[in-house]
């Protein structure tokens, strides 16, 4: 008997209907919720045709007089229909998250779509009892409500946190992988916002996790709102041995120098005090995020204290060291020793002995350059090594600026060492002071020791290729240690 009704319904419109919903569902979970485009057209397509075979086919949404408890096609039907319900709120979700992704709201895009789903399937479900079993939905509207106090009363505080999670995200506070920094001090990107708590990435690697309740307690900044460049404040003090002005305008090349600050907008020196031991002097620039920060007030302070040191600027002492009677015994330093110091730090240099250095320092010659002096030419072979004493010089490559070279820094040492063209164009920025090395001054150095050379000669085979700091030629070009060596004694056999 119950063969011969499966026969006669798979004939009829009500086996169409049920094939076409279960085949949705399988076309459905096979496309997957990365390409939700493709899946929302899926369900547009399948909603459309079971509908039309709905009403073409006389089946009836709800209950109908003509169905009876032992009729045998009334399971049928009711499974068609929950079938048809379910694939009705697979298209109102669809709709839904493409509406979200097309508006541009991936901060919304999970805790809110988690909410609307959760209400269609709440809306379909009712529906479906409503029209499908007859069940009496406002009765249990009523009891669920008693029930919903209840519940309500025992988890409030995860309530809580799910309110003020939608409130963060409509009030549009942050979007995921903004920067924002807590009045506690908790700063990093938030990476999650869920239903209880919000996901921050710190920069130091860590997730912090914080109730959404908490933070929409707490007093936030979003450092990446409207962008991420970030204002940084560095306060200095230097003893008043020259005029503010020359002082401000020393502290203008110490920023033009650096290379981790943004150019734009300009970097400013506010000159904040002066007394008899110090003048306060506030330095303000910008990084493009704040992942940044700390490197740019590294190469702050280290160009600072270089170019101090070269123009003869004292660093203050501290308040707490003046108040306490200690005494300064900075002074002036002949250009010898300032250039065996840039020397020391210079990594080319390492192998050599104090004394070899103090020679090597001895016969360095001056060079002064104006404002926008070429300094070299790309693709020029400059024969002598040049460490910058004072200034800002660019380093072009195609007549776009790669990098800014200032006090302690240096250029030349391809062509002093391998007798190679210079692959960046140099001009000078600001007055530019700079110590020229030349092949002679080496050339005696080796003369007294060889091993000078072979030492020279694997510090740049081992370098890496950072402008500005060992030269490239060993990776660009692939030559070995033994390259370097024998163009090394070609330049200095005579």
């Amino acid at each position: 008997m119950l063969h011969a009704y499966l026969v006669e319904i798979a004939a009829t419109p009500l086996a169409w209907l049920i094939i076409l919903g279960l085949t949705g569902i399988a076309v459905w979970k096979a496309i997957g919720s990365v390409r939700s485009n493709l899946r929302l057209v899926v369900q547009i397509i399948f909603f459309t045709a079971m509908t039309s075979v709905l009403v073409l086919g006389d089946i009836p949404l709800g209950q109908s007089e003509r169905l009876r408890l032992g009729d045998e096609r009334a399971a049928f039907i009711v499974f068609a229909q929950l079938l048809w319900w379910l694939h009705l709120s697979w298209a109102v979700i669809g709709f839904v998250r493409i509406y979200l992704v097309l508006e541009g709201r991936p901060r919304e895009a999970r805790l809110l779509q988690d909410i609307v789903v959760g209400a269609v399937y709440l809306c379909a479900t009712l529906a479906a009892l409503a029209f499908v079993f007859g069940a009496p939905v406002g009765t249990l509207i009523a009891t669920s409500g008693v029930i919903a106090i209840a519940l309500g009363l025992a988890l409030q505080n995860t309530l809580g946190d799910v309110f003020s999670g939608v409130a963060l995200n409509l009030g549009h506070t942050y979007a995921l992988g903004d920067w924002i920094l807590l009045e506690d001090g908790t700063e990093g990107r938030v990476i999650a916002s869920t239903w209880r708590s919000t996901q921050i990435l710190t920069g130091a690697n860590n997730i912090v996790v914080l109730p959404n309740s908490v933070l929409a307690k707490q007093k936030l900044t979003n450092v990446s709102r409207p962008d991420e460049t970030h204002l940084l404040n560095m306060m200095v003090r230097v003893v008043p041995t020259q005029a503010p002005s020359i002082v401000e305008e020393a502290m203008l090349t110490v920023l033009a120098g650096c290379n981790s600050i943004m150019r734009e907008p300009p970097p400013l020196v506010s000159l904040n005090g002066v007394d008899a031991t110090a003048l306060e002097i506030h330095l303000f620039f910008r990084v493009s995020n704040p992942m940044l920060r700390m490197k740019a007030r590294n190469e702050v302070i280290d160009r600072f204290y270089r170019h101090c040191r070269s123009i003869g600027l004292q660093l203050a002492m501290p308040s707490s060291a003046i108040a306490a009677g200690v005494q300064s015994d900075q002074i002036s330093r002949p250009r010898e020793e300032i250039l065996e110091e840039m020397l020391d730090e210079n990594p080319i240099f390492s192998s050599l002995t104090r004394l070899e250095r103090e020679k090597l320092a001895q016969s360095g010659v001056d060079r002064e350059y104006r404002k926008g002096d070429l300094i070299v030419s790309q693709g020029q072979a400059l024969p002598s090594m040049m460490i910058v004493r004072t200034g800002v010089i660019s380093m072009q490559h195609d007549q776009q600026e790669k990098r800014r070279l200032s006090s302690g820094d240096f250029f030349g040492e391809t062509g002093l060492f391998a007798g190679m063209q210079e692959t960046y164009a140099l001009q000078a920025l600001t007055r530019v002071t700079a110590y020229e090395i030349d092949q002679k001054s080496f050339a005696h150095l080796i003369a007294d020791r060889p091993a000078i050379a072979e030492e020279v000669s694997a510090i740049l085979a081992a370098s890496s290729d950072d402008v500005g700091q060992l030269p490239s030629v060993a990776i660009k070009h692939e030559r070995s240690a033994s390259a370097f060596l024998k163009s090394i004694r070609t330049i200095f056999s005579t």
